[in-house]
This record gives C-alpha cells, structure tokens and sequence, in this order.
C-alpha cells in the first residue's frame, strides 16, 4: 500500500468510529462528520508531530495518531458541547485505540505472513 492510502485509512477509522457511535445511540448518520470532525481533526494533528507519513505502519506512528485523535479530539468536542462525559472519553479512547492501532497490526501480521510464505 502506499503512503497517502495508508494516512487514509486513519480517518476512515475516525469515521467509522462517529459511524458505529452514532448507530449504538440511534442517531441518524447526517451528523457523522459533524461528530468525526473534532477526532479526524486531532488524528491530523498526531500525523504531523509523529511525520506518520514516513513510517505510517510503526507503533510510534500509531501511538501519536491515536493520542492527537483522543486528546485534541475530546477538548474540541467538550469546547463544541460544553461538556465531557467520562464514559464518552473512555468508550472514545477505547474505540479509537482499536481502530487506529488495529488497522496497523493487521496490515503488519499480513506483510510478516506474505514474507514468512515466501522465504519458505
């Protein structure tokens, strides 16, 4: 995969997250970017401190894209919403953790198979 698909996938997974989020509360899904807007937003910002684009599969890279989503993420949404429930910032570090991080292992473990396939 190439790099920009690869930074790509990262904001599919901030709007998955506002996707599954949104259906769990019975939302309607017009208001997906709305609520994907302020995490997409904070993993962009966690792509420039960490330069994710020069290594986008690396646990660092991860680990920053993750933390910008989670941190900026939620101050934005408490700034927009005037508040911050605790069980919201512990689903959204939770959902966004596996999404971000889980995306990278597997392209990881499938990369490592086709390798340990071929130099068999």
């Amino acid at each position: 995969m190439r790099r920009p698909v690869l930074l790509l996938v990262d904001l599919a997974a901030v709007v998955a997250f506002a996707v599954i989020g949104r259906a769990s509360h019975a939302e309607d899904l017009a208001g997906t970017l709305l609520t994907a807007a302020p995490f997409a937003a904070g993993a962009a910002v966690g792509t420039l401190v960490g330069r994710s684009w020069r290594d986008p599969l690396s646990w660092r890279s991860g680990l920053l894209v993750w933390g910008g989503a989670v941190v900026v993420g939620l101050v934005l949404r408490a700034m927009v919403t005037g508040r911050l429930p605790l069980s919201f910032a512990i689903v959204a570090t939770v959902a966004l953790g596996v999404l971000l991080l889980g995306w990278r292992a597997v392209v990881r473990l499938a990369r490592h198979a086709a390798r340990t396939r071929v130099t068999r």
